[in-house]
């Protein structure tokens, strides 16, 4: 099943829920950085939580960038999602595997540890907007909740999920994010919030198969409405000539000095750990074009 995503409304109109399956986008980011499973979960549930947000604030053309800043041993987490449905990402600390907590669960908290949870919206504007705040749980999901309610005052409740494999493959991963729209009354409110309390681990729902359409049904009820499904993926747009251009920021002196030294250079991207070469010929072309300015 490929991975994809779902925004459905409940009856009342007053509670939207964004679900998704991200099995496979997750699988694709932990064979190219080789994580092990703390930071798989880590990583896999910043990069849900991305694209859920993506997905319910975006419009054309626009992306956003989490930035999980803690002081765990998988060090920073850095995920981008675009308004197409696709999200990249990186961390800082790959191979990372804690021991269990009592529960037989990933210790995701003690991974991540204490710092700051950071969201930059690139929507087209002069300037990016930042909203930021303080990692209150470490789980991810929780801290993405208190975003949303403290940076962009939307009541809401997510859930999060990556189920890693002992050989480090990944066994399940998806999430979902309700918010609740102006109208919504206690009464609602109340429903639905028992309604999220009375489901299984989240885990074993996706492990099981769960579909988003049927995370939702469990959520707003049978009722449901589903207004739009949309294929995600785990994509980057690095190129070539992004790396050029890259190159062609640097000092002079640097430009030389790989020049000189090294007779080439291979660049690496942080999002999808492609490389690209380019040989002396190409540096000094790039060094030209400075010289020339």
């Amino acid at each position: 099943m490929n991975d994809y995503l779902i925004k459905a409304i409940d009856k009342t109109k007053n509670l939207r829920l964004l679900a998704v399956t991200s099995k496979d986008l997750v699988s694709e980011a932990q064979k190219r950085h080789d994580t092990w499973s703390a930071s798989s979960a880590v990583l896999g549930r910043t990069l849900t939580g991305g694209l859920l947000l993506a997905a319910a604030g975006l419009v054309d053309k626009q992306e956003l960038t989490v930035r999980l800043m803690g002081n765990g041993p998988v060090g920073a987490c850095v995920v981008t999602a675009k308004s197409d449905f696709t999200v990249k990402g990186y961390i800082s600390n790959p191979h990372i595997a804690l021991p269990p907590r009592n529960d037989g669960h990933i210790d995701v908290k003690k991974a991540v540890g204490e710092g700051w949870l950071q969201v930059t919206k690139d929507q087209g504007l002069n300037e990016p907007y930042t909203g930021e705040v303080p990692i209150v749980s470490g789980e991810i999901a929780e801290d993405f909740t208190y975003y949303l309610a403290k940076s962009e005052q939307i009541p809401s409740a997510v859930g999060l999920s990556v189920f890693v494999q002992a050989n480090n493959t990944i066994g399940a991963a998806g999430g979902f994010m309700l918010q609740a729209l102006p109208g919504a009354s206690d009464e609602l409110l109340s429903t639905v919030e028992q309604r999220i309390k009375a489901l299984p681990n989240i885990s074993s729902l996706f492990l099981e198969g769960i579909t988003p359409e049927q995370l939702a049904k469990k959520i707003l009820g049978e009722d449901c409405k589903i207004l739009e499904t949309d294929d995600v993926a785990y994509a980057c747009d690095c190129s070539k000539e992004k790396f050029s251009h890259l190159l062609a920021t640097l000092k002079k002196a640097d430009l030389q000095e790989m020049i000189n030294k090294d007779h080439g250079a291979e660049l690496t991207c942080q999002f999808c750990k492609e490389k690209y070469h380019f040989s002396e010929k190409e540096l000094k072309a790039i060094l030209a074009e400075q010289l020339e300015k």
